[in-house]
């Protein structure tokens, strides 16, 4: 049985697209290899439940999430009972991997972003995911973070990014 998405969590200061997890470069083998990676992660970080695996897996075959923006990225997510903690996750990868497209069933789209927001609450969830997918047609924002050589150096620009697109995502104090 699932639980009802929780009342927004935005009384307790952490604006909805927080960065979290940020992985450059990450050396993966597919698209299923992407989420697993992502996933480890936040089950690790306690973002997630830990249902939120197989959730964001069967809802990626479900309804694909690449999209073919100038540079092709994707947006993975899972439904808001499988978040602990809202925020983003945000991975660029060392090679592109196929994602299947969004809105249709048989074509795909060699990403070499991943943007995974965090959602914890469903009246939140179709605007975050817009105002995203307005940043990540952005070219030039994609090919910048692209360009970051660590963690590190990836969550500086993500971070001055999604403050100039995403008012009110600036990251929180980690």
């Amino acid at each position: 049985m699932s639980t009802p998405p929780r009342p927004s969590d935005a009384d307790d200061g952490a604006p909805p697209l927080a960065l979290g997890v940020v992985l450059a470069q990450l050396e993966v083998s597919d698209a299923e290899d992407v989420l697993r990676s992502l996933a480890g992660r936040l089950l690790d970080a306690g973002a997630v439940t830990v249902d939120f695996p197989a959730a964001l897996r069967d809802r990626e075959r479900t309804y694909p999430t690449g999209l073919p923006t100038p540079i092709p990225t994707a947006i993975p997510h899972a439904d808001p009972e499988h978040v602990v903690t809202p925020g983003l996750a945000l991975a660029t990868l060392a090679r592109p991997v196929s994602f299947g497209e969004m809105g249709s069933r048989d074509r795909a789209v060699e990403v070499r972003l991943v943007a995974m927001p965090l959602l914890t609450d469903a009246r939140e969830h179709l605007a975050a995911l817009q105002r995203l997918m307005g940043l990540l047609s952005d070219e030039g924002a994609v090919a910048d973070l692209l360009e970051a050589e660590d963690d590190e150096d990836l969550r500086a620009r993500a971070t001055m990014r999604l403050a100039a697109a995403l008012p009110g995502a600036e990251e929180e104090s980690a």
